[in-house]
């Protein structure tokens, strides 16, 4: 059958989510033919498009349908709501020009999964909505957005396209349990990870990279990637604060909107060291430079968004700090396969008792690090990718 999906971002450009639209299509077109419609690259991407009204391309064998939406930066919010709004406008009459057997919508930009139920609406396919963060909800939180009349619309709209999607398939257990809330038949409702690959190799502890990545720490907690609104960042600053003196060490490693606050609220810390993104093919180095990795939840925010870098860290075979609300995904699963410890995302002594349990005890660490890395085969990208396959299938089973 003939796959249509839409996402705004898709290589080149960089973000996770035009990364993830490209390991879907790619497993979807082992069986089916695939039309990925995107827009202009404009995240971060390798490489920039002149202006065109649209494009076609050919990525392996996936067809990619451009529409010539604007490419401005995204760091101003004009720039990103300009580049969200044009693909909108241009995506929808594409989409309906495409002739397709089943209607496959992602989350970038926000309204996409609105777009997609109209057009698998009008053309009497089915749809399948794949929620990587769920909107409006991620909005309010992150403050993008305040509560209002505008909102209340975009709720009853996003309800609305939940309720046409034969399939809704989502990142984890938490997020699965927030769209039920939200009145969805949980039939319909599957959770596919993100998964991650086996790691390649592993890098030896005193490789250059990792070293550097220590910061001289004797026990190193790392959190490395995004510092959006969605962690408990306060809560690892303070908790750093608590363990002044011991030679361990919280390490950030990353950007985003946060960091600089964070870094300031942190001035004087001995404990906490803030280092720069590092490029893609030093992650083992990043992965194996830690004691104990990272994840982090706000508490409210279980569900909303689902940290995917947990299935990377658990590949690596390194042991889990779930700084997060027990019944966020990331909590369960630490709890469930006994790959990590949980703390209080609000509770900063928690989260320094857990890290110094740890940093005590080396035979404890090594012990969860083994079952990380056992829990990881269950998390395997391509049986997620596998799984995401036959969802679809199951969805569009006489759709046409």
């Amino acid at each position: 059958m003939r796959v249509l999906l839409l996402n705004e971002y898709f290589p080149p450009d960089t973000s996770a989510t035009a990364q993830m639209a490209q390991l879907v299509a790619c497993a979807l077109a082992t069986r089916h033919e695939v039309v990925v419609l995107a827009g202009r690259p404009s995240y971060d991407p390798l490489s920039r498009h002149p202006p065109y009204l649209v494009r076609r391309e050919r990525q392996g064998k996936v067809t990619v349908e451009r529409v010539g939406s604007t490419a401005f930066h995204r760091r101003r919010m004009s720039g990103r709501l300009s580049n969200y709004l044009s693909y909108l406008a241009l995506a929808m009459p594409a989409g309906l020009a495409i002739d397709a057997d089943v209607v496959l919508a992602m989350t970038d930009p926000p309204l996409a999964g609105i777009a997609g139920a109209v057009v698998a609406r009008l053309r009497g396919r089915p749809f399948v909505y794949n929620i990587r963060d769920l909107y409006p909800d991620m909005a309010v939180a992150g403050g993008i957005v305040r509560p209002g009349r505008l909102i209340d619309g975009w709720e009853r709209l996003h309800r609305w396209a939940l309720r046409q999607a034969r399939r809704v398939i989502v990142l984890g257990e938490d997020m699965r349990d927030r769209v039920i809330a939200k009145g969805v038949d949980p039939e319909r409702v599957v959770v596919v990870r993100d998964g991650a690959p086996p790691p390649a190799s592993a890098v030896a502890a005193s490789h250059g990279v990792t070293q550097s990545l220590r910061c001289g720490f004797r026990f190193v907690a790392m959190h490395a990637g995004n510092l959006g609104f969605y962690g408990a960042w306060d809560t690892l600053v303070r908790a750093a604060g608590v363990l002044n003196g011991e030679g361990i060490g919280i390490v950030f490693v990353g950007d985003g909107a946060e960091k600089e606050r964070l870094r300031a609220a942190a001035q004087g810390s001995a404990a906490v060291r803030f280092l720069p993104f590092r490029p893609r093919q030093e992650l083992p180095s990043v992965l194996s430079a830690a004691d104990v990795h990272i994840v982090t939840i706000r508490r409210g925010l279980e569900g909303v968004v689902v940290p995917s870098k947990l299935y990377p860290i658990l590949a690596a075979g390194r042991p889990v700090l779930a700084v997060a609300p027990t019944q966020a995904d990331v909590a369960r699963i630490v709890q469930e396969y006994g790959c990590g410890l949980v703390a209080d995302p609000e509770d900063p002594r928690s989260v320094a008792a857990a890290i110094r349990r740890l940093a005590g005890d080396p035979a404890l660490v090594r012990e969860l690090g083994e079952r990380a890395g056992r829990t990881a085969a269950w998390f395997d990208r391509g049986a997620q990718l596998r799984e995401f396959v036959r969802a679809l299938e199951a969805a569009a089973e006489g759709g046409r």
